[in-house]
């Protein structure tokens, strides 16, 4: 088994350093805060001690500039690899993998697809990216996190596409949200309603691969649910909304978009154009 060191022990830099442990790593942990630690690691006293302990140091830090902080402590990194496992933006991992490399080290991002309760367990995943040589090296010790999946040599490649998920996941809960609450505000169960918004949005999420295919041909012209169409539908859910006593924040933006494509000659066109109107 290898050695690892987690800086960062925070919910997930826990789970992260857990899982190491649980899969017989010796493990050794720092934070920033004194008192934290986990049963079965090392406890550094230092940042230098921390990433002397071992070749493999993974950071999960509340940002991207608490992880430039440890930075500024940690000294040399010759001979190490940093796996960032901190939320940022591709620039920002652009940034620290350059100070990794003024350090003398190997850098590797990292965006993790999964709650703490899914570290080590099916259905967790973590994009990499940066140094494909350290990433290759380590990969069988990251893979006790998650199923480990490289995106590329560009530092930034794993926050794009982590952020990117993520940007649809918030939109697809906006929308679920919105969903429950006009249920309930108009006396609804929402737990029996539950399981018919799973299975709508299960059958629409299949048109996924096909509107990929839009995006990549520009070819968004349509014969069914056309932009033209839905923007005459949408002033209704705007409009029921606000008779339940609800906001629409959630569903304006849409129809300011819808609006937009429209207004500009496509109204033709697919919902998948909304991808080009997205665009400054």
């Amino acid at each position: 088994m290898s050695s690892v060191t987690v800086i960062g022990l925070g919910l997930m830099g826990k789970a992260l350093a857990g899982a190491f442990v649980g899969a017989g790593h010796r493990t050794t942990v720092w934070n920033r805060t004194p008192g934290k630690n986990v049963a079965g690691a090392q406890h550094a006293e230092s940042v230098a001690a921390a990433v002397g302990a071992a070749d493999l140091v993974v950071a999960c830090l509340v940002n991207n500039d608490a992880v430039h902080q440890v930075l500024a402590q940690a000294g040399s990194l010759a001979g190490k690899v940093l796996v960032n496992l901190t939320n940022g933006t591709p620039s920002q991992a652009r940034e620290v993998a350059a100070s990794v490399a003024e350090l003398g080290g190997r850098y590797v991002d990292g965006g993790i697809m999964a709650v703490p309760q899914m570290i080590a367990g099916p259905g967790a995943l973590v994009l990499y990216s940066g140094s494909q040589e350290a990433f290759a090296e380590h990969r069988a010790t990251l893979e006790t996190l998650a199923e480990a999946r490289f995106m590329g040599a560009d530092a930034g490649a794993a926050a794009l596409y982590d952020l990117a998920l993520l940007s649809g996941m918030y939109g697809m809960f906006g929308g679920i949200y919105h969903a429950f609450a006009m249920v309930r505000a108009a006396g609804g169960d929402v737990r029996e309603f539950a399981p018919m918004l799973t299975a709508w949005l299960s059958a629409m999420m299949a048109a996924t691969p096909e509107a990929a295919e839009e995006i990549v041909s520009g070819e968004y012209a349509t014969e069914v649910s056309a932009l033209a169409m839905n923007q005459l539908a949408l002033p209704n859910f705007i409009d029921a909304s606000k008779e339940l006593g609800l906001r629409p924040d959630v569903l304006l933006p849409i129809q300011r978009l819808i609006d937009r494509a429209v207004e500009a000659g496509h109204g033709g066109d697919s919902l998948t154009r909304l991808v080009e109107m997205i665009k400054e």
